[in-house]
């Protein structure tokens, strides 16, 4: 298997780089059973990456709550500030950000949580932040004007090195099938680390499949070698 060289690297937050997707699946589930719903394991899939306007659009749509979206998000984020206090980083994350940082690769951070949200549930972990470029938020930058699966994120996000990367020269990490889809259509190669429940058919656009940012080598693209 032989993939591009690559220069730079982007990083999804949520089931990338932390552990915080479980948690938000909780916080849906807990909205849902108010109105006795069920949140099933198809519509965890399809809220995967979505920024935050468009996973309450979804969730009330096909839960058929009987709220609006806006709604929806006024019991999310007020759930989010309660429990997203403590979140642990996923496996591998902090080891394979610390080594492309010591070798000056440039890297960045394309999370479609707002920009406070962002900052909530990256408060224990500033010392991993800090080793990043730059952060697009991509909830209320104003110049994501689509959420993933558009590509519209990681070419804002590429834009904002300062050496301008073609998106060729890109290679994104990911774990949703939404960002999988947006960073194919960004024009970027694309690593995926799935959840288990992600089903085979939505891995298919990535260009290399892994099941922990433990296992990635960074000279496949080019980039230098793990010691």
């Amino acid at each position: 298997m032989k993939f591009n060289k690559v220069t730079h690297v982007i990083f999804d937050m949520d089931g990338t780089l932390i552990d915080s997707e479980s948690l938000l699946d909780k916080i849906v589930c807990d909205i849902a059973a108010v109105y006795g719903k069920v949140y099933r394991k198809d519509i965890r899939v399809k809220l995967r990456g979505t920024p935050e306007k468009d996973s309450a659009r979804i969730a009330v749509t096909e839960m058929d709550l009987p709220i609006t979206p806006e709604e929806f998000l006024v019991f999310y984020r007020k759930k989010m500030n309660e429990e997203l206090q403590n979140l642990n980083l996923m496996p591998g994350a902090m080891a394979l950000v610390r080594h492309l940082y010591k070798h000056d690769v440039p890297i960045a951070i394309a999370t479609s949580s707002s920009k406070a949200t962002t900052k909530l549930k990256m408060q224990n972990h500033r010392d991993l932040q800090e080793l990043f470029h730059h952060v697009v938020s991509g909830g209320d930058d104003p110049e994501v004007k689509k959420g993933k699966p558009n590509p519209d994120i990681f070419l804002v996000c590429a834009s904002r090195f300062p050496d301008k990367p073609h998106p060729s020269q890109c290679l994104v990490l990911e774990d949703a099938p939404t960002g999988i889809r947006a960073a194919r259509a960004a024009g970027m190669q694309a690593v995926m680390v799935p959840s288990v429940e992600v089903p085979e058919e939505l891995r298919k656009p990535a260009n290399l499949v892994l099941k922990s940012l433990s296992d990635f080598k960074p000279e496949l693209f080019g980039l230098p070698p793990r010691e």
